[in-house]
């Protein structure tokens, strides 16, 4: 007996049932049955169901004779269904990744209660993917399982099957089944939540509900949308056979009229001809089930009003009120906008006239979350060795708390910005200035850059079109004859800087700023940095850091964190942190993944690693300079390198231990590899090309010159006389946990530790 009955009912899916079958059979959580059903489908799907029970013992074919809809389908599924739980999944949707482990452990955690929720992303065909809004409702917070009068705001969440776990024993004894129909759900869903004696919850998103661009059963304009009253027949008459849920009434009745006004509303579902009528049918079913005393919330009175009665017409005409007010409003923000604009360019004219505040500095930074990176490194240098020199900060307002106190805080596209812009001596940035800052005479812009480059940048994406995307090349000239000075961690970085940002700056060759801290923190601020991320104490904290894909329309990582832990085992965790432009965490937060994609300071986060474990992002040079081990990860080098181009290769010059497959990873860190001889001596090599000036003052370097006008070379403490803060896994070097124990006839790496 498997523990899940996994049910997908085909018709007209051939594109997408791939897609939907691999997601289930390459679950890492394998104790499954695969029953998918061939609803009498005219493609090629049926024949798809085939080849995969061929290839995959775990697929259980089943082929109707004639169509019935996907609710006969689903119960023909039931029908052959052997599992502990039955999960449906539609054939154009697909599982998450360890979507069935993580079911199974919550399912294990809360006492195999009847009913499982679990969450859901929305993937449009456009490659965007946007979680489900009413995701509070999931919250895991609180005594589970529980039954549905303790959260009845599960009945929020979008009334489906493929988003719940059903023991099979509850839905065998209670008799459920799917009626035939568009909305076979609402009548299996309702008495379902209702009746169950345990429900647990698991706030994880496990099915991505995809959005097609035509096709969708839902989106095809039919008057089979009349089949939704129908299907509250059968939920009304489910609770006039079960007295005792007759408190459910009202709210039923209440979510039966959103219902109803939500198909009427959508233009894609109804035909023109068959609006009035379908509203008519609303008020009667209105009538018909409204309960006594029920309140309305007052957002959904007007609603409520048109469908109690009838109001086609008055409908329609507050439709078109309502998009005519919509239109005024955009008219007059785009107005209000003009005049602000304009105002705001003679503001900034009328500053640049007025005398330069040879006391004032600018920062600003992109790519963090507020106040950080070598920017926020150079504004805490300032404030330091240049006391007289008053400091601001250009952030969002949401970021505003991340800037410092005595520093002052500005907003973009504000008054105080531009008064700022056009009066201040110094300007610090790692990327582009505002492309409409005029530079006054005496003003000093310094671009600190984000980092060691190891990617094609600037002039060199010209033949890189994918990488380079929309940039303008002559903008981006205009901007660095603007710049005065340019960071340089190493000489590597000093010669690109030049080549592909050619201008008449100075290049101060000084070190990152932003790696000072690794130099000044100490173990006890490792040790708070850590408990403030939940790690527990004890284990070897991996940070793993990808960079962007500029040949990949979406950024989802191929490799499986929560596979690669459990092959390691409960002595490591994983700090997941995405590229500011993936658009999401790489792997949701569970067990010993920790989602660090959020988090403002990458820095910190270096500080609590152990190990870092990334592909082609710079920030290996900068984790360099703390002499903790670097694992390189590098499974597509050719689409990275045909698409973006590095200036060195990094298998010939590497950091550290490189692994090409997600069981070389694994074997790294469990031989020991990762932190054994031969990766030292890479470190030590890697370093020495690349972390020259990372002595902790780098800051104060730039300072001196840009501000202070000390034109003598700095001295610098050598590799060997530095003292980066050691990690906490340094002192288990020599335990008896520093390998992972190995399973007969595993291949090992012979290291010294």
């Amino acid at each position: 007996m498997p523990r899940f009955s996994v049910i997908v009912p085909a018709y007209k899916v051939q594109a997408y049932l791939h897609e939907c079958l691999e997601s289930v059979l390459s679950q890492s959580y394998p104790d499954l049955e695969l029953i998918a059903v061939d609803d009498c489908s005219p493609d090629a799907s049926g024949a798809i169901i085939d080849e995969f029970a061929a290839r995959d013992a775990r697929v259980r074919p089943v082929h109707l004779a004639e169509n019935g809809g996907l609710g006969p389908a689903r119960n023909a599924g039931m029908a052959e269904a052997t599992g502990d739980y039955l999960i449906f999944l539609d054939s154009d949707d697909s599982l998450t990744p360890d979507a069935l482990q993580a079911i199974a452990d919550r399912l294990k955690e809360t006492g195999q209660p009847d009913v499982l929720v679990y969450d859901y992303a929305r993937t449009y065909w456009t490659g965007e993917t946007v979680r489900n809004q009413a995701a509070a409702q999931l919250t895991e917070e609180g005594p589970a399982p529980f039954r549905l009068a303790d959260r009845p705001g599960l009945l929020r969440l979008l009334m489906v099957a493929w988003n719940k776990a059903y023991r099979r024993e509850f839905v065998t004894e209670e008799g459920f089944a799917f009626p035939s129909g568009y909305y076979e759900d609402t009548p299996w869903t309702y008495p379902v939540l209702m009746t169950a004696e345990s429900i647990a919850t698991l706030d994880r998103v496990c099915v991505h509900y995809r959005q097609r661009r035509r096709g969708g059963i839902l989106g095809t304009v039919s008057p089979r949308h009349f089949d939704i009253f129908e299907q509250y027949d059968r939920v009304f008459a489910y609770v006039e056979q079960n007295p005792e849920l007759a408190r459910w009434r009202p709210l039923l009745f209440r979510r039966m009229v959103d219902h109803l006004v939500v198909v009427f509303a959508r233009r894609d579902r109804l035909p023109r001809r068959s609006r009035a009528e379908f509203l008519r049918t609303a008020r009667t079913y209105y009538r018909r089930y409204r309960s006594p005393g029920a309140p309305v919330p007052p957002r959904t009175r007007v609603h409520h009003t048109l469908v109690r009665l009838g109001l086609h017409r008055t409908y329609r005409a507050l439709h078109l009120a309502a998009a005519l007010v919509r239109r005024s409003a955009k008219f007059t923000n785009r107005l209000m906008k003009g005049l602000r604009s304009t105002a705001l360019r003679l503001h900034y004219r009328i500053q640049r006239r007025l005398p330069l505040r040879a006391d004032r500095a600018v920062f600003a930074a992109q790519g963090v979350r507020g106040h950080g990176c070598n920017p926020g490194a150079l504004e805490r240098a300032f404030r330091t060795h240049a006391p007289g020199i008053r400091t601001a900060w250009i952030a969002e307002a949401e970021q505003h708390d991340s800037v410092p106190d005595g520093t002052r805080r500005l907003r973009p596209d504000t008054a105080a910005y531009w008064t700022a812009l056009a009066r201040s001596k110094y300007f610090v940035h790692n990327a582009d200035f505002d492309r409409r800052l005029v530079k006054r005479r005496g003003q000093v812009l310094v671009q600190t850059r984000q980092g060691t480059p190891l990617k094609h940048m600037g002039l060199d994406l010209r033949e890189r079109p994918a990488a380079a995307g929309d940039t303008d090349f002559d903008e981006l000239l205009d901007d660095v004859d603007k710049w005065d000075y340019v960071l340089s961690a190493n000489r590597h970085s000093t010669l690109i800087w030049e080549r592909v940002y050619p201008g008449g700056y100075t290049t101060l060759e000084y070190g990152n700023p932003r790696n000072d801290v690794f130099q000044q923190a100490t173990s006890a601020d490792v040790a708070r940095i850590r408990e403030s991320l939940g790690i527990p104490q004890g284990v070897v904290v991996i940070l793993y850091a990808p960079t962007h894909r500029d040949y990949r329309r979406t950024q989802r990582t191929t490799l499986d964190l929560h596979h690669v832990l459990r092959r390691l085992g409960p002595r490591f965790v994983v700090l997941a942190r995405a590229h500011p432009r993936h658009g999401g965490p790489l792997a949701p937060t569970a067990g010993q993944v920790i989602d660090v994609t959020d988090h403002p300071s990458v820095e910190s986060l270096c500080l609590a690693s152990d190990a870092l474990v990334t592909d082609y992002s710079s920030l290996m040079f900068d984790y360099a300079d703390l002499d903790r081990p670097i694992v390189i990860h590098a499974d597509d080098r050719e689409a990275y390198e045909a698409a973006r181009g590095t200036y060195f290769d990094l298998r010939s010059f590497p950091p550290g231990a490189v692994s090409r497959s997600e069981d070389e990873l694994i074997d790294i860190f469990t031989t020991g590899h990762w932190r054994g001889s031969r990766s030292a001596q890479l470190r030590a090599a890697f370093r020495e090309r690349f972390c020259p000036y990372g002595d902790g003052r780098a800051a104060e370097r730039v300072v001196r010159h840009v501000v202070l006008g000390e034109t003598v070379r700095p001295s610098v403490v050598p590799l060997d006389k530095r003292h980066p803060v050691p990690s906490p896994a340094a002192s288990l070097a020599h335990s008896p946990l520093a390998t992972v124990p190995q399973p007969t006839g595993t291949r090992t790496v012979t290291e010294s530790l």
